[in-house]
């Protein structure tokens, strides 16, 4: 049985890729509920958390193992693995682990922003130009690529 619960997916594009060639990710939100390795008496945990390794601290929860926030929120896309040789509930290569209150916390915008961070694959492209002489991308760190293709 998984520690996680899916609470949504979205596709974002790579900053890095061009504009006329963009690169799509799916990103999955997934969720682990308050009670997963609780201190809370009937939680089950009693004995410990044996998710204190990877995930963001566990939180107290009520009587019937629920809480204001979930205990955290784990980002992955569909390369991401998990099962790790020290846990077969840890994700390989998360994305982004907050915990539930930060996950909260944060704008739509904060969130878009921290996930095209860590899905970017270059520097980010701030403009694209089509010429006669074939495609000119312009990236933040003002390194340009310039490709022989002609038109979009």
């Amino acid at each position: 049985m998984s520690i996680y619960a899916t609470l949504w997916s979205i596709q974002i594009r790579d900053p890095a890729a061009a504009f006329s060639e963009p690169r799509w990710v799916e990103v999955t939100a997934q969720a682990v509920p308050p009670h997963i390795g609780s201190p809370t008496p009937g939680c089950g945990y009693e004995g410990g958390d044996p998710y204190a390794a990877f995930l963001p601290p566990p939180v107290e929860t009520d009587d019937d193992g629920c809480a204001e926030f979930h205990r955290a929120v784990v980002f992955i896309t569909n390369e991401t693995h998990k099962g790790t040789e020290r846990s077969p509930q840890e994700y390989a290569a998360p994305l982004l682990v907050l915990s539930g209150a930060e996950y909260g916390q944060l704008t739509f915008d904060e969130l878009h922003q921290r996930l095209q961070d860590a899905i970017r694959s270059g520097p980010r492209v701030v403009a694209e130009f089509f010429g006669p002489t074939g495609q000119w991308v312009i990236t933040e760190d003002d390194s340009d690529r310039i490709s022989g293709r002609r038109g979009p």
